[in-house]
């Protein structure tokens, strides 16, 4: 069978067990569409959670990035577990005792103010909306490479499947597509790292593989990580496992994404759908072994990716290249310009750049970051070159010897054909990465619908919506948010998905991992100093981000990069809310002892004096 029939296989079988559970688990109350019931088991939603953590930025994207950038790409990886430790540690026992499941909701129950709620009702949707762009984006990745149609098309599809999905069956039907989600992905992730460790170190463990030898078809072994850095070093980059960003970016980034992490509003959720909160701390305890399987593996699959792409593709003559390179030539994931027209490719790093400014941009070939094409109906000789390549619409960097661009996005889904896998496992990789990007999707979708339908409408605006009136607007809004994020998809703001969702990060640090930590430890703190705290946090760090990234301003602050200002903008809230509680009076008695009662444990008692 053809590469092309194993996909439709597997992809087809999996999306006909997806679309099956949420139809069969279809929501019929507000309940069911926002806490699925308040029944799911600890285990079940820890492997919920786990899914929808593995957005696409973490199963298509992260272990892009640690290949691209070695040491430096480890930020994802600490700054999201370890926010996950915070959140499960600081927020989701208090917020789950609270009783309130969204956090709109807390937000605007907690600090007694519809204004409040409004905030954070905004501040939901402006976080989902950028992070929902970054899954978009890699689901038009995955499709497009699947079926070998443009980016827009691939968003496209990807985008009904989604709404079809979340839109019917709420969290009841996304917890358990999400399960189902999750088995996928972990045996996609894992089984191509396990065949590619033992071509490259002979050891079927990749964790022992990476730190062991390096010794393909009987070689000479040789530590592989010693083997990946003298690669990196030969065509003029730096040394893998060296790092290039300035130590306050790195601890600023990372503090970013564990921050941002505890303040997400579709992780949250997730931990209302178990019964009480004792279930809660089992099911985080689930939540994190499930998300180890992924994280302690990706390094390994990043690693293995940079050697494989180098030792394929560097010095091999075009027309004999691995056919895999023009497969992924033709959905735009890679590109060869040959700048001195020798027929061979030849791979280099910034170190061999003739600029004054040495861009470390990975395999940079022309002005722009992502290759630009002439339009299909252009004449051959500007679409195809006299060795058979794509051609580009733009002026080649001359500056730069490299001849070779490759998307980082594509890496995870590349390394099996870059490692001569079996079909099948190529396929079963495909049928993971769009399980990771559907997976996530989905549950921000289902935030964004219920912020607006929940929080904004029976809250605000109509508090006296029905039942059955409150799920219409929901889907309603689903239906608009995913349109708006469908066009962000196909136009992302950062043309890698990590980066994109970084942003959302970045933005849920800076407004609600402050205001929840506030709301949840200080009885006193009253609603203007935590709207005044939000509104300045978001504020700041939108700024920065338009200014930096669209602007194309220089980072003026210390060199902070967009990814990273987030927790700048943290300490923008925590110091606004403090200032501004100084100069105004004490939240109501009432709001105190509610906050003091989320402190003790149930069927304790009061406390007693001695």
């Amino acid at each position: 069978m053809s590469q092309d029939v194993y996909n439709y296989i597997f992809i087809g079988v999996s999306f006909a067990i997806y679309i099956g559970i949420a139809v069969r688990s279809r929501a019929g109350s507000t309940k069911e569409y926002y806490t699925a019931g308040g029944g799911v088991s600890p285990f079940a939603n820890g492997m919920a959670t786990a899914a929808d953590w593995m957005s696409a930025a973490t199963f298509i994207s992260m272990a892009g990035a640690v290949a691209a950038a070695g040491y430096d790409g480890s930020q994802f990886l600490m700054g999201w577990t370890g926010g996950f430790v915070l959140l499960t540690v600081l927020m989701v026992p208090f917020l789950r005792k609270f009783g309130k499941a969204t956090v709109p909701d807390f937000v605007g129950d907690r600090f007694y103010s519809k204004q409040a709620r409004f905030v954070a009702v905004l501040c939901a949707i402006f976080i989902c909306m950028t992070y929902i762009m970054g899954q978009m984006n890699g689901v038009g990745v995955v499709f497009s490479q699947l079926f070998g149609i443009s980016l827009t098309k691939g968003v496209l599809i990807g985008a009904s499947i989604v709404f079809f999905y979340a839109g019917l069956g709420g969290m009841k039907g996304i917890t358990y597509t999400q399960v189902a989600q999750y088995c996928v992905m972990a045996f996609a992730y894992t089984i191509p790292a396990i065949f590619i460790s033992i071509i490259l170190t002979n050891n079927f463990i990749p964790q022992l593989g990476l730190i062991g030898s390096y010794a393909p078809d009987g070689a000479d072994s040789v530590p592989f990580l010693e083997k990946l850095n003298n690669i990196n070093t030969s065509i003029g980059f730096q040394e893998y496992t060296a790092g290039k960003l300035s130590t306050l970016n790195m601890f600023c980034i990372t503090a970013a994404l564990m921050c941002g992490t505890a303040g997400l509003p579709h992780v949250i959720v997730r931990f209302f759908t178990v019964k009480n909160v004792r279930a809660v701390r089992k099911s985080a305890c689930w939540t994190l072994a499930f998300i180890a399987v992924i994280y302690l593996t990706a390094p390994t699959i990043g690693a293995f990716s940079r050697v494989n792409l180098i030792e394929k593709l560097n010095g091999v003559s075009y027309s004999q290249a691995p056919a895999w390179l023009k497969d992924y030539e033709s959905t735009g994931q890679m590109a060869w310009v040959d700048k001195n027209d020798d027929g061979i490719i030849n791979i280099h790093g910034p170190a061999h750049s003739t600029a004054e400014k040495k861009t470390n941009n990975v395999f940079i070939i022309s002005e722009s970051k992502k290759p630009q094409y002439p339009s299909a109906d252009s004449p051959k000789d500007q679409l195809v070159g006299k060795h058979g390549e794509r051609l580009l619409a733009q002026k080649a960097d001359m500056t730069n010897p490299n001849e070779l661009y490759f998307g980082t996005d594509i890496m995870v889904m590349a390394n099996p054909s870059m490692a001569g896998l079996p079909k099948w496992v190529i396929a079963l990789l495909m049928a993971g990465c769009i399980a990771a990007a559907l997976s996530t999707a989905a549950g921000l979708l289902l935030v964004l619908s219920t912020s607006i339908s929940h929080d904004l409408m029976k809250k605000i605006v109509k508090p006296d919506l029905s039942d059955k009136e409150e799920v219409r607007y929901a889907r309603i809004a689903a239906f608009l948010a995913l349109g708006v994020a469908t066009y962000f998809g196909i136009n992302p703001p950062s043309a890698f998905i990590a980066k994109t969702v970084a942003f959302a990060f970045g933005l849920a640090a800076s407004s609600f991992f402050p205001t929840l930590l506030i709301g949840i430890f200080s009885k006193k703190m009253n609603s203007k100093a935590a709207v005044a705290g939000m509104l300045a946090g978001i504020g700041f760090t939108t700024f920065y981000i338009i200014a930096v990234q669209f602007a194309d301003m220089k980072p003026f602050i210390l060199g902070i990069t967009p990814e990273g200002i987030g927790f700048v903008g943290m300490l923008v809230n925590f110091a606004v809310t403090f200032t501004v509680k100084a100069f105004t009076e004490d939240a109501p008695q009432e709001i105190q002892d509610m906050v003091a009662d989320i402190h003790i444990p149930s069927g304790s008692g009061d406390a007693a004096e001695h």
